[in-house]
Formats: C-alpha cells, structure tokens, sequence
C-alpha cells in the first residue's frame, strides 16, 4: 500500500512544482518538504487540495500540520505523510469491512 501512496503524493509533486524542478524518481519515503522539495505554503495548499480530491475530507493535511510544532513540520518528510495516508485509508477500510457485519447482527 505504502508505494503506491508514495506513488500518488510523488505524482501530486511533480503536478504542483513542474517536472522541470522535480522528477518522479528523485522522490522518496525520506524526501523532506522543506530541505529536499523546498515546499512553498502555496504549494502545501495545493497539495492539499489534490490530497482531499484524491482521498476525501478524511485525509486533511492542514489538520495533520496543525498538530505538529514547527521544527516537526520542516523537519516532515514524504513518508511521514505516506504513513499518515496509509494509517487513515487502512482504518477507513477496516471500518468499511467491519460495517456490514456489525449490521447484521
């Protein structure tokens, strides 16, 4: 699951900041946003937005950075929100495949 969330937030990247600043392959779990992509706050809404577009209301970046302090946020990388993704959609399926089940009964 983890490389293909890796492969949809690197799509969404070279999307936002243009394959002439990025290439696919030059992204990886431990690509830092501000270090390594030099993420501008325009380019997190974007990215924000392609992440609710592709995900739903469920996967909220905004929110996911409100709750980080600020050397945490400098500090986060690709897979820091990989992880996060991946930790969401597998609850949101767990939750979908036990609905019917506990409806049952």
């Amino acid at each position: 699951m983890a490389p293909d969330i890796l492969a949809e937030i690197t799509g969404m990247l070279v999307e936002i900041v243009g394959d002439d600043y990025l290439l696919a392959d030059e992204v990886t779990m431990k690509t830092t946003f501000n270090e390594d992509l030099a993420l501008e706050s325009v380019e997190f809404v974007a990215l924000a937005e392609l992440l609710h577009h592709r995900y739903g209301a469920e996967v909220d970046l905004m929110e996911f950075l409100a709750e980080k302090d600020m050397d945490a946020i400098l500090a986060m990388s690709v897979g820091d929100l990989v992880t996060h993704i991946g930790r969401i959609t597998h609850a949101s399926l767990a939750r979908s495949a036990a609905s019917p089940a506990g409806s049952a009964g």
